[in-house]
This record gives structure tokens, C-alpha cells and sequence, in this order.
């Protein structure tokens, strides 16, 4: 293999991802991503005021928590390694752009046509190189693939590659150290890296619960056929939730740990963003929200004395929704 093939980086046979990975990650990203803050609050649910604590990662650099991830896989990349290639529908590509320019590297993120202006804007604004191309982040990762075969480029994967997954385990880790108790994380899945980044850094000592929109069931979908399987993308969540499998190591992780899957309606994630606005002045995406809305919907109901860590994973987004 040249020079030129060996700088792509692949993908088709990733390997597991653990908490000892998590830790490494944590020292290598040591002044590079924020250790974000939690609030200790009460929302209100179905049957009334529900205990819990919010993890703030909407204000991670860039406004999501994929920068550790991309941190994590430049810092972790060989040195001469100059171009970094990245598909993506928002956050991922965001979050190359920003930690590539931190690392005086170049970037092109390759979008799909639904790509939000808003999300090409920050990318846009990191210095990053965009290209359009089809209408779906599948097509899009195609032509980055060759894209990045072409030009010897490190190629990032959004949500399935093990420094990814590592560096947003981080995570569960600062959780580990703000909240006392374990008890459960609820995280929004697309195509899995958060999740099974945090499962990882956690293994077993606590309950992470995967929560998705009914139109994009990922996670779900691959636990009842126990591997990743396509599923039609259909909620308003889709610009960071798009992706229309779940990641092989992201099932890998929820098998191991027994990490649960929670669908939650396109209503429930648009009211749960909302009041978090009307609430909190708090601005997230809806991805962002998703997670909340679990709790909200009654999707999921904490057991008694149990005051549950909802993760609000990204802000990117158009104010004028609000």
C-alpha cells in the first residue's frame, strides 16, 4: 500500500472501543475541549416536577460535543498528516473544522444538499472547505471516501471511528466526578458515537439510555435485529440525528453494556426544546433536547428517589425557531 493509501483512514472493521480508550482520550484532550458544566434542576413531566441534572455540553467549543471526538483523532493521527476529510450533515463537520484549524490542519467537509445553512456557515467560519454533494450524509460519506483516497487525506468518520467514540466518552467521565451516585444517563442517538462513547467510559457501573425519534430508530432497530440495519429518515431532528444506521462499534457497546433504546415523537423533542428556551433561556438543537424529552413524554419514568442526568449535546442552531 502507498504512502498516499495508508493516510486514509478506514473504517469497515473498527475495533471495540473501552474505557481504558476513554481515559487515554481524556489525557490527550487535557486543554483542548471544556469540561462542561451540570445544573441540578427539576422540569416538569407527565404527573408533575421531575428531579434531575442536566449536563451542559451544548456549550462545548463549537456548540457540540463532537469536538472531543475530532480532538481526539487529529491529536491521535500521525503528525505529518495535513488534510483531513470529513462527510457530514452539521455537528461533525463543525467539529473537524474547529479542531482542525486549532491544529493548523486543513479541512473539507463534504455535506449532503439538506445540510442546514446555519451549519455550513460555522464550518464556513473555521476555515473549512465545504462541498455539496447528493441528498442524503450516506452519499455524502461515499464521495468524501474517494474523496479522500484522491488526496492522501486523514479521513474522519462522524460517529463511527474509535477516537470519535473515545473522545465524546469523556463525557461520562466528567459525570463521573460532577454527579454523586450513579444513576442513568439519557443520551440522544443519531448514528451512536455519544452514546456508546459514554457506555464505554461507564461499562457497567451505570445505566446509559439511548433516546431516539420514532422516524430515525437506529439503535432500536439494530437491537431487535441484533446488527445495524438501514432505517428511513423521517423526523425533525434529521440535520444531527440523520444518520440512517446505527455505528457497528456503537452496537458493539450497547450489547455489552445493555444500553436501552427510547423513541420519542418529533412533538415531545420540538416541546422539550421549548421549554428549555421558556424555562432556562437555554438554546439547543433539537438533537439537543431529545434526550429531555424522554422525560418530559413520560417515555421514561425515573424510579423513585432517582434523579436522572439528561444530556444537552449541541446548540447549533437557527435562532429565528425560536
Amino acid at each position: 500500500m502507498s504512502e498516499r493509501s495508508t493516510a486514509v483512514v478506514e473504517n469497515r472493521h473498527a475495533r471495540r472501543v473501552y474505557r481504558s480508550d476513554v481515559r487515554a482520550a481524556r489525557r490527550r484532550l487535557a486543554g483542548q475541549v471544556r469540561k462542561t458544566p451540570v445544573f441540578h434542576t427539576s422540569i416538569i413531566g407527565p404527573n408533575g416536577p421531575v428531579p434531575v441534572t442536566l449536563k451542559l455540553e451544548y456549550l462545548q467549543h463549537g456548540g457540540t460535543f463532537k469536538v472531543r471526538g475530532s480532538f481526539n483523532a487529529l491529536l491521535e493521527s500521525p503528525a505529518q498528516v495535513d488534510h483531513v476529510v470529513i462527510a457530514s450533515g452539521g455537528n461533525a463537520g463543525i467539529a473537524a473544522a474547529l479542531a482542525s484549524a486549532r491544529l493548523s490542519k486543513t479541512c473539507t467537509v463534504v455535506v449532503p444538499e439538506s445540510a442546514p445553512h446555519t451549519k455550513v456557515a460555522a464550518m464556513w467560519s473555521y476555515g473549512a472547505e465545504v462541498l455539496w454533494h447528493g441528498t442524503t450524509y450516506a452519499e455524502a460519506y461515499t464521495y468524501a471516501n474517494e474523496l479522500a483516497e484522491e488526496r492522501g487525506a486523514l479521513q474522519l468518520h462522524a460517529y463511527d471511528l474509535p477516537a470519535v467514540v473515545a473522545g465524546a466518552g469523556v463525557v461520562g467521565l466528567e459525570l463521573e466526578e460532577q454527579v454523586r451516585g450513579r444513576p442513568p444517563v439519557l443520551v440522544a442517538v443519531g448514528g451512536g458515537g455519544l452514546v456508546a462513547g459514554i457506555a464505554a467510559a461507564l461499562g457497567r457501573r451505570q445505566q446509559v439510555v439511548g433516546v431516539e425519534p420514532e422516524g430515525i430508530p437506529t439503535l432500536n432497530a439494530a437491537l431487535l435485529a441484533d446488527r445495524p440495519v438501514e432505517v428511513n429518515v423521517r423526523s425533525i431532528a434529521a440535520d444531527s440525528l440523520g444518520a440512517n444506521r446505527i455505528g457497528d462499534i456503537a452496537l458493539d457497546v450497547a450489547r455489552r453494556y445493555e444500553v436501552r433504546s427510547l423513541l420519542v415523537t418529533d412533538d415531545a423533542i420540538s416541546t422539550a426544546r421549548e421549554y428549555l428556551w421558556r424555562e432556562f433561556r437555554i438554546v439547543v438543537e433539537l438533537a439537543g433536547a431529545a434526550a429531555l424529552a424522554a422525560v418530559q413524554s413520560g417515555a421514561y419514568v425515573p424510579a423513585e428517589g432517582e434523579r436522572p442526568v439528561i444530556v444537552l449535546c449541541g446548540a447549533n442552531t437557527d435562532l429565528s425557531v425560536l
